[in-house]
C-alpha cells in the first residue's frame, strides 16, 4: 500500500463511517478497484480508531455528563440513590439502554461476521439500494418528541437489533439507526445523538476484534503510510460528523438516497 492508496481509504472511511451511506460497502468497492485485497489488520484498527477519536470529540459533553452521572451514581450507592438529580437518574437509564443495545448488536454481529465477509460487490450494490429507500422513508416519517431521557428498554432491543444489521456491507449503520430512531418517535436532535451514542461501543467492539487478529500483520506498510491514512480519516471525519448532524436536524436525510440509489443500480450493471 502507498501514500495515495492509504489516504484515500482514509478519507472514505472518514466520510462514509458517518455519512449515511455504509463504509464498508464503499471500502469493499474501493478495495477491489484499486486491487488491494485484503488491507493490512493494523490499518483497519487505526481506521477504527481515528473514526472512534472524532466522535469523541464531536459528542464529549454529552459523554462527560452521562459518565459524571455514572461516577456520581457509583459514589452514592444504593442506599444514597435518592439523592440523585433527575437529569442524573435519567442519564443512568440511558447508560442502560445503551448497554442493552450495545449486546444485542454485538450478538448479531457476531452470528453475522463470518457470513458477512464473503459478499459479492453486486450483493454490496443491491444493499446500497435497500440503504437508499430505507433513507427515503425518512422523508414521510412524522416529527416525534422523544428525547433522550425518554428512551427505555424496547427502544434499545428494536434499535440493538436495527444496528446489527449495519454489519452488512451496503446497509448504513447511521443511516438505519438514525431511520429507526425516528420511527420510534425521537425528535431529530435525539436521533441523531444516540446513534452514535450507540456507535461507540460497537466502534470499540469492532477495534477489539481487530487486535484479536494483529499477531497476522504481514508489517508491508509503513508507519508514515498508515499516519497518514489515520490522519485523513480522522479530519475528514470530524467534518463528516458535523455535515450529517446538520442534515438530520433539518429534516433532510433522505437526501442521501439520491446518491446510494443511483450507485447501487450502476454496481449491479458493471459488477
Amino acid at each position: 500500500m502507498n501514500y495515495f492508496e492509504s489516504i484515500s481509504l482514509g478519507v472514505l472511511q472518514g466520510f462514509t463511517e458517518f455519512l449515511p451511506v455504509s463504509s464498508s460497502g464503499h471500502l469493499r468497492v474501493l478495495k477491489e478497484l484499486l486491487g488491494l485485497g485484503d488491507v493490512d489488520i493494523l490499518f483497519d484498527v487505526l481506521l477504527h480508531v481515528a473514526t472512534l477519536l472524532a466522535t469523541f470529540i464531536v459528542f464529549r459533553r454529552l459523554i462527560g455528563k452521562i459518565l459524571l452521572a455514572l461516577g456520581r451514581g457509583l459514589v452514592y450507592g444504593p442506599r444514597r440513590s435518592a439523592e440523585l438529580s433527575d437529569d442524573d437518574r435519567a442519564y443512568w437509564r440511558l447508560a442502560g439502554v445503551i448497554v442493552l443495545t450495545t449486546f444485542i448488536t454485538g450478538a448479531l454481529g457476531l452470528l453475522m461476521k463470518d457470513w458477512v465477509e464473503g459478499f459479492s460487490i453486486s450483493l454490496v450494490s443491491g444493499l446500497f439500494i435497500a440503504t437508499g429507500f430505507i433513507l427515503l422513508v425518512t422523508r414521510f416519517i412524522p416529527l416525534g418528541t422523544k428525547s433522550l431521557g425518554d428512551l427505555g428498554w424496547k427502544e434499545g432491543i428494536f434499535l440493538g437489533f436495527v444496528q446489527g444489521l449495519g454489519v452488512l456491507p451496503g446497509i448504513s449503520r447511521s443511516g438505519i439507526t438514525i431511520s429507526g430512531s425516528l420511527g420510534v418517535g425521537m425528535n431529530r436532535d435525539t436521533a441523531g445523538e444516540f446513534s452514535f451514542l450507540i456507535s461507540l461501543p460497537a466502534i470499540l467492539g469492532a477495534l477489539v476484534l481487530s487486535l484479536r487478529d494483529l499477531n497476522e500483520l504481514s508489517g508491508s506498510v509503513s508507519l508514515g503510510v498508515l499516519g497518514a491514512g489515520f490522519v485523513a480519516s480522522f479530519l475528514v471525519g470530524l467534518g463528516s460528523l458535523a455535515m450529517l448532524l446538520r442534515f438530520v436536524r433539518a429534516g433532510k436525510l433522505y437526501w442521501f438516497s439520491g446518491y446510494l440509489l443511483p450507485l447501487g443500480i450502476a454496481g449491479l450493471i458493471f459488477f
